[in-house]
């Protein structure tokens, strides 16, 4: 295999976790991606009733444009055999390589570096306190935690469980509509807008500016590969458990996902 066909792959799997990770790290607490979550939005149009005569609460009307729902549901299909089948197996062998506070620790350090999405996207929106508590959380943890490692910075009240930003978030503060709703190959849940702020998200992660500076090089450097995809092997665990939750019990598993998705990408704008 060529080694621009190779790194080309490897750019594929190194972006997987973003598109999730953007839609639920700004909003944790906040949003409980279940199939309550879908009950209790407000259907726009009378229920149906499923083949067991029950009322089908995932049969209203798309809280979010949906007009390419047939592509969306093969790729959210073909998605699922992706995750069930090769993403699960990687998971279980890394929690099986690395206990459990090893990966806290990696997943702390590469949430920490991404303190250059956070803090332009806070000043993009005129959060400048925010972007000022995230430099000084940087700071805290940087210096305090070992690169990051530990996050002392959440035993000072100022800058604990401070909301992510992301440039989707910015698009949306901007006024900028989602667009429809799309289910993009490996990458899961997104519209329009937030395909797009992917794409700053990674142009601003520094784990990122390695590949993306020898990208196209024609000399070797295998090692700038080694960054984004321990990024998203560190990730793989954490986002498989959130997209269980938001499917497992579903009665229409792509519904409940979109739902989720939906609402979490609007309280993550409110906040």
């Amino acid at each position: 295999m060529k080694y621009h066909e190779f790194t080309l792959r490897l750019l594929l799997l190194a972006v997987a976790p973003l598109l999730i990770d953007c839609s639920s790290t700004a909003n944790k607490a906040a949003v409980k991606p279940t199939a309550e979550a879908a009950v209790k939005s407000k259907p726009a149009v009378k229920p149906a009733l499923g083949d067991d005569g029950e009322v089908d609460e995932y049969a209203t009307a798309p809280d979010i444009s949906d007009p390419l729902e047939k592509l969306n549901r093969g790729t959210f299909w073909v998605n699922d055999q992706l995750y069930t089948f090769l993403f699960r197996p990687i998971s279980k062998g890394y929690e099986l390589i690395l206990p459990r506070p090893v990966r806290k620790g990696i997943d702390n350090a590469f949430e920490n570096v991404k303190y250059p999405v956070r803090f332009v996207n806070c000043t993009l929106q005129g959060k400048f306190k925010r972007a000022g508590q995230e430099t000084g959380k940087f700071v805290v943890n940087t210096v305090g935690g070992v690169v990051g490692i530990f996050r002392p910075a959440e035993k000072i009240p100022a800058l604990a469980n401070l909301p992510d930003e992301d440039t989707a978030q910015t698009l949306g503060k901007w006024g900028i509509p989602n667009g429809p709703y799309l289910v993009l190959p490996l990458l899961g849940p997104s519209s329009v807008r937030d395909t797009v702020g992917l794409a700053g998200d990674y142009a601003l992660n520094p784990v990122n500016w390695p590949y993306l500076y020898w990208f196209g090089s024609r000399t070797k450097h295998d090692w700038v590969i080694v960054p984004p995809l321990s990024n998203t092997l560190r990730s793989i665990p954490g986002q498989l458990d959130k997209y269980d939750t938001i499917t497992k019990e579903a009665v229409d598993p792509y519904l409940s996902a979109r739902s989720a998705y939906s609402q979490s990408r609007a309280e993550a704008i409110k906040k």
